[in-house]
């Protein structure tokens, strides 16, 4: 019943193909494991490694990436410590596609702190704002490529480094293991390094690779097997020799200094330019041969010596073909292509003895000899009617090969003749001639064979390359395909980026645009309250200042970034300013002084530390607050302070105490005038004072009222006035003039006390 809802339900599927998986990792799994990685395994990627070289690494059954950046952050520590620059990238795979969508995130829960060092977490990650989760850095999510990938069926990645396959194989059976290990050996490149989990191990395929810490399961790649592979591939081209077939040997050809060479084996070229010419010629008395050929792996001919017309036929067609396979005659061109074949493929010395070849009706037997040509500059060129003249040697071609004829000895009559009958004669003849041409046709026969065993040896050969070739492609496509996915999750990244950026670069206009009006509301704040600043930093350099001030301090807009101890003021009798600001920097304890400037203004200076928002002290601030109205106003409260304690005086005085203008009015009227003479107080200044003189004396107390506004001095008069029930006061009357800021008398103060009973 389930398989048929299988069948029916592809979502099921996935859900069953996601239960089969197992997820298990974490970072640094396995810490003693990692530390040998990094203490072997790591350094031994960049050994022989040049500024620039590429390092790859394979991480296949990555799950959601925590041991891939585990391994990135190994390198990225590597880099830094080695301070040079080279191409470093990890590809990490797996066959499930949400866990790969996770990897590529790099978005991690806290709890990953447990299985990370404090200084790679603070180094390699970040946390995010709400502090639930972490989030890889790009210094290390930059060096890793994500894709699905299917470590059984898809091609692998090739040329690597590294590759660090833990505890993968643990889930398959020995046969696939084998496999797996053997695809591991072909990816990696030689010396490369495998990095097994602790519970896996290489099995039968133990000879694939060398130990490099058997305990924590680093293994280098073996190179012995691929030489042994070699080897056999050479012995099987090279074909077995037998009596009456032309031999052919190999040897081995040293690799020379430039300029050098080694007798009977493999040339090499000067390093200089060189005439071809001379090169071919040196070379033939070096053989000591007659005709030789430089040659490419074509056979094209680049340089021809000597007279070869009996080995050499020019081929009909172009005049500018010029192959030394096609041109050579019978017997020679089977032996020629067999021997240029060998030489290519293994680099080696070749010789055929004995060649028979076939031109103007005679066989001539030729030593044929090919070797390579070890050169770093050569110049291409091709023979046209026979040879090349002036050719230079020059750098940037393909590889030189140097075939050489030479005739042993040409096939001559017998110097005895025998006589015998015609018939006996004709017979012999046919008898000998049908020999010689069944053995023709056997030697042909068996030169073909070789030719062709050595076609298809090269064939097989080349279709190994092919093989070889096209399994790189499809590793390089699928690296193509992993790139592409990975450009298209950074396309997207970019995009939400961008639109996150959008967003903020909004906000930043709107900030920006609060930003202005707040700065021209506090300018104008600044310059509508009338209040000189002054902004210094540590060396008392004017940074910017307000309008106001420059009534202060003689102050204008190229005076910022000069010394305010170069600058005069007006203020009076204040000359410490600079000394000030010193000890409100060096105590960070704000300072108040009132000061004066000369046009008469008072101010309160403040000299304070300015703070900005993280607290830090960048200068000071001076600020000088106008208080001219202020002590004015403060010296009018003193006055008035003394008048008020002069009005207490008179209030709380048992003498009658009254003050009248020059008209006799009366503007003041104490407690005691209430007492003495009856009137109250609101009463009393609404009189005059001849209300309160007796009629016979009004002429005399008005006369010494007018004496005594030019008076200078206080009289003592005894006199009488009146009491408000009508009856008689006698007094004792102590009277003073007042006199305003003018100097002008502007009424009279009267003290006034009783002599003796007042009449009824």
């Amino acid at each position: 019943d389930y398989v048929k809802y299988l069948q029916q339900s592809p979502v099921e599927v996935t859900a069953l193909f996601q239960d089969f998986l197992i997820g298990v990792t974490q970072f640094f799994r396995d810490a003693e494991a990692f530390k040998a990685l990094e203490s072997l395994g790591i350094p031994a990627l960049f050994e022989g490694k040049t500024q620039g070289a590429s390092i790859r690494v394979w991480v296949p059954g990555c799950s959601t990436g925590e041991e891939a950046y585990s391994v990135a952050i190994l390198l990225q520590e590597k880099l830094e410590t080695l301070k040079l620059d080279y191409k470093v990238l990890v590809f990490a795979t797996d066959i499930d596609a949400r866990a790969i969508t996770t990897a590529r995130a790099g978005l991690y829960p806290a709890t990953i702190a447990a299985a990370i060092s404090p200084q790679r977490l603070t180094r390699f990650f970040t946390l995010e704002p709400d502090g639930s989760h972490y989030r890889v850095q790009k210094v290390v999510r930059q060096l890793l490529i994500f894709s699905e990938h299917d470590v059984i069926k898809d091609p692998p990645f090739s040329k690597v480094d590294l590759i660090s396959c833990r505890n993968l194989l643990i889930y398959m059976n020995l046969t696939l293991q084998q496999k797996l290990i053997a695809l591991f050996r072909y990816a990696l490149l030689p010396s490369g390094v495998l990095f097994l989990g602790s519970s896996e191990s290489l099995g039968e395929s133990g000879e694939l690779f060398t130990p490099f810490d058997r305990k924590y399961k680093l293994f280098r790649r073996n190179e012995t097997i691929e030489d042994a592979k070699r080897i056999s591939l050479i012995q099987t081209l090279t074909p077995l020799s037998s009596p009456g077939q032309p031999k052919m040997t190999h040897a081995t050809v040293p690799s020379l200094p430039t300029g050098m060479s080694l007798p009977g084996t493999g040339m090499s070229l000067p390093s200089t330019g060189t005439s071809l010419r001379a090169l071919a010629e040196r070379m033939l008395l070096q053989q000591v041969s007659a005709i030789g050929a430089l040659v490419n792996d074509q056979g094209d001919i680049l340089y021809l010596h000597g007279r070869s017309g009996r080995f050499l036929e020019p081929m009909a067609g172009e005049a500018s073909i010029n192959n030394l396979l096609k041109m050579a005659r019978e017997g020679l061109k089977a032996e020629l292509t067999r021997a240029l074949t060998r030489v290519v493929s293994t680099g080696e010395l070749v010789r055929v003895q004995q060649v028979k070849v076939h031109a103007y009706g005679h066989a001539v037997t030729v030593d044929l000899t090919l070797c390579p040509v070890n050169q770093e500059q050569a110049t291409v060129g091709r023979a046209t009617g026979g040879e090349v003249a002036g050719g230079e040697v020059a750098g940037g071609n393909p590889s030189l090969y140097f075939v050489i004829l030479q005739e042993t000895s040409d096939l001559q009559v017998p110097e005895t003749v025998t006589v015998t009958s015609p018939d006996s004669t004709l017979a012999a003849e046919r008898e000998q001639g049908t020999d010689t041409r069944v053995r023709d046709l056997t030697e042909k026969l068996r030169a073909k064979d070789e030719s062709l065993n050595a076609a298809h040896e090269a064939l097989r050969t080349t279709h190994e390359e092919l093989k070889s070739s096209n399994e790189e492609m499809q590793s390089i496509n699928e690296e193509l395909q992993s790139t592409n996915e990975e450009l298209e999750t950074s396309k997207e990244e970019l995009q939400s980026i961008n639109e996150e950026l959008a967003t903020v670069n909004a906000e930043l206009q709107v900030k920006l645009a609060d930003l202005s009006q707040a700065n021209n509301d506090m300018n104008n704040l600044l310059s509508g309250t009338g209040i000189g600043t002054i902004f210094v930093d540590h060396q008392l350099h004017i940074l910017r200042f307000t309008p106001a001030a420059a009534q202060i301090i003689n102050l204008i807009s190229s005076d910022q970034g000069r010394p305010i101890s170069d600058l005069s003021s007006n203020l009076l009798r204040y000359d410490h300013l600079v000394a000030d600001l010193r000890d409100v920097l060096r105590t960070l304890v704000a300072k108040e002084v009132d000061v004066q400037t000369v046009d008469g203004k008072s101010y309160t200076a403040r000299l304070a530390p300015y703070r900005t928002i993280e607290n830090v002290i960048e200068g000071a601030v001076i600020t000088f607050v106008e208080i001219t109205e202020v002590v004015r106003t403060r010296e009018a409260l003193r006055k008035a302070n003394e008048f008020l304690r002069l009005a207490v005086v008179v209030r709380d005085s048992f003498d009658a105490i009254t003050v009248q203008d020059l008209d006799g009015r009366i503007i003041a009227w104490n407690p005691g005038a209430v007492t003495l003479y009856g009137w109250s107080e609101a009463e009393a200044l609404k009189m005059n004072i001849r209300d309160r003189i007796p009629a016979a004396l009004k002429s005399d107390a008005l006369a010494q009222v007018q004496e005594l506004s030019k008076a200078t001095r206080l009289k003592i008069v005894l006199t009488e006035r009146l009491h408000k029930d009508g009856g008689i006061v006698k007094i004792s009357l102590v009277s003073s003039v007042l006199i305003n800021t003018s100097g002008q008398v502007y009424a009279i103060a009267t003290t006034e006390r009783a002599q003796g009973p007042a009449d009824g």
